[in-house]
């Protein structure tokens, strides 16, 4: 048995070179162009977009085909992750998403939430491995790019038939590399990965499997990459208000940021927000963002939520600069 390479050794996807082994997950109503971007900044080898809608974009909606499909030009590379349960409409979507830019095209067979799964789309597709095959076909002909596809393994617990999936989307479908989380859809983010199950996986196809599932620190990332046997990691929670998780596994960083550091992160994230949605906007996503950030400064949770309630982004930042010097001159 060869060595495991280190995550920090190039690899390909379909031809796709990806420079480390260290990937930014899906994140459903979080990974826009500038949380990618940003993960990039900070080493991610490759970053995925949220889920984006199949349907949504064979209908041409506004938001999907303004927001959810653009692509900073220095996020490169950069996958578009698409979920659907029709062939056709995901050959379409595949078509469109190539042409808006992106490298790849990944689809999401893994999602465990009911308004998902009830289209027949998500982790249900684990459920129809005959449609499940031919949407990915669908996509790798219609897209033109390699497509990647992110499943669970399986819907209830005990249940192992992602394992066979995963085979048949390789062997028939032409997909270029499997993300696993070898959790099943039941469980949704509770209880433990299965990772020698990946381990498994990687001796059935010839193609990247890439492990994710319970990384939520560069330790834990580390661990999951050794048991599994995987080719990279794929990083979801570990991120949210930590993008240095991926100069930790890089090796770019040893020590955490300090205060100040994460304040000016954090400024960054609210200027891309307001460039991405307009102020008015960002304000109300950025609530999502704010505690993240501010635990990392070790601002109590009380004091963290009174920014959940600004409207005026002046104010954010002003009070965001105030809390980096105030923490650093207290550590």
């Amino acid at each position: 048995m060869s060595a495991q390479p280190p995550l920090t050794e190039p690899f390909e996807i379909g031809g796709v070179p990806i420079s480390n082994r260290v990937l930014l997950a899906p994140l459903a109503g979080i990974g826009n162009w500038f949380v990618r971007l940003q993960a990039r900044r900070h080493g991610a080898g490759l970053a995925v977009s949220e889920m984006v809608s199949s349907h949504a974009i064979h209908y041409g909606n506004e938001r999907t085909m303004t927001e959810l499909l653009r692509i900073h030009p220095d996020e490169h590379p950069t996958s578009i992750q698409l979920f659907g349960a029709d062939p056709e409409v995901m050959r379409g979507a595949a078509a469109v998403a190539a042409e808006a830019g992106a490298d790849l095209i990944d689809l999401n067979m893994g999602c465990p939430v009911k308004k998902v799964r009830k289209t027949g789309a998500g982790a249900e597709l684990i459920s129809d491995p005959d449609l499940a095959v031919a949407v990915a076909a669908a996509a790798v002909e219609g897209g033109g790019r390699p497509v990647t596809v992110k499943l669970r393994s399986g819907l209830r617990a005990g249940d192992r038939s992602g394992v066979d999936v995963a085979v048949r989307l390789v062997r028939e479908a032409g997909v270029a590399a499997i993300a696993f989380h070898p959790r099943s859809a039941a469980v949704q983010h509770k209880g433990t990965p299965d990772y020698q199950l990946v381990r498994e996986l990687t001796g059935l196809i010839d193609v990247p499997v890439i492990v994710s599932g319970g990384l939520d620190s560069a330790e834990s990332a580390r661990t999951a990459y050794r048991e599994s046997g995987a080719d990279a990691v794929m990083i979801a929670r570990g991120s949210f208000g930590y993008p240095w998780i991926f100069e930790e596994l890089t090796g770019r960083r040893t020590e955490a940021p300090d205060p100040e550091e994460i304040a000016a992160e954090l400024l960054w994230v609210i200027d891309a927000a307001e460039e991405h949605l307009g102020a008015a906007r960002a304000s109300h996503y950025l609530r999502k963002f704010y505690p993240w950030y501010l635990a990392r400064m070790g601002v109590p949770h009380r004091d963290a939520a009174c920014f959940q309630q600004l409207e005026d982004l002046g104010e954010a930042r002003e009070r965001v600069r105030e809390l980096g010097t105030a923490r650093l001159a207290a550590a």
